[in-house]
């Protein structure tokens, strides 16, 4: 029987978000250390790579659903929420990036999940994912940084204006916070760290061309032309990719996500073509 292309493509739509259902679903409370972690991990058969996520401030696993969906027909997917996110426990330790990676690195094993990953990061969780590629590169295969924070980018948080500090407080919960005050530690630490020129990775930098694209600053960025330099000139033989988008591009353009972590797999595959072209 011959499905007409309408019919083909509204089904293979409906398939598509019952994948990303499913696998908003599958995720599971699990004690680990004595904490409660909230982890989604679809395993793949075969020698495939371990496709990590690590999510923004203020973002929990689900937002990776349709990436997931993509992603997790060739790759064994791992995602979690940090402490403090969604239904993991609060945290008891320090917020700042060494410790989120430390905590990520010993969670992977106790899932019995072994390196090289490739590490995805959306904003605040590509700042960790960063970290970790410098601190552990033989553990990585490859990094994906989606619309990701930098070094340097974020202001010490008593540089914030005060009505910032004061909404931060009310709209983030004490995990979220805490991080907030550290990133710009966390970006002078992970400068200290060498990076490793050989490990593939692709920066999704959103760039939005809509007339109704404004950009937001709270107050809280460098924009300096140093920092701004400083940032364009890391990672020099990394794929960079400007993307019309949305900061939420894992929702908005999630197809440019899935093709940047199919690109950083088969980086080292040269009869395949990359599906997306480099800047």
């Amino acid at each position: 029987m011959t499905v007409p292309r309408q019919l083909a493509a509204a089904l293979a739509l409906m398939f598509a978000a019952a994948a990303s259902a499913s696998a908003a679903n599958a995720a599971l409370l699990q004690e680990v250390g004595g904490r409660k972690v909230e982890v989604l991990k679809i395993h793949k058969a075969g020698n495939v790579p371990t496709v990590v996520f690590e999510n923004g401030s203020r973002s929990t696993l689900d937002k990776w659903d349709k990436v997931i969906a993509e992603v997790a027909n060739e790759a064994t997917v791992f995602a979690y929420n940090r402490p403090g996110y969604g239904k993991s426990d609060k945290p008891s330790t320090p917020r700042d990036g060494k410790t989120v990676v430390e905590e990520l690195r010993q969670l992977l094993r106790e899932q019995g999940l072994q390196p090289p990953y490739v590490l995805v990061g959306h904003s605040l969780g590509g700042l960790y994912m960063q970290m970790y590629a410098r601190s552990y590169p033989q553990e990585v295969q490859g990094v994906v940084l989606v619309d990701a924070l930098y070094p340097g980018i974020i202001k010490k948080p008593e540089d914030f204006p005060l009505m910032t500090r004061w909404a931060k407080n009310l709209f983030m919960n004490a995990a979220m916070a805490a991080e907030v005050d550290q990133i710009n530690s966390t970006g002078q630490t992970m400068l200290d760290l060498p990076w490793n020129d050989a490990i593939p990775m692709v920066r999704l930098i959103n760039v939005p061309k809509g007339p109704g694209a404004i950009p937001v600053d709270l107050g809280v960025t460098n924009n300096d032309d140093k920092t701004r330099t400083m940032v364009k000139a890391m990672y020099p033989k990394a794929c960079k990719v400007i993307v019309d988008s949305d900061h939420q591009m894992q929702l908005a353009t999630p197809e440019v996500v899935s093709n940047a972590i199919r690109d950083v797999i088969h980086a080292r595959d040269d009869k395949r073509q990359p599906a997306l072209p480099c800047s």
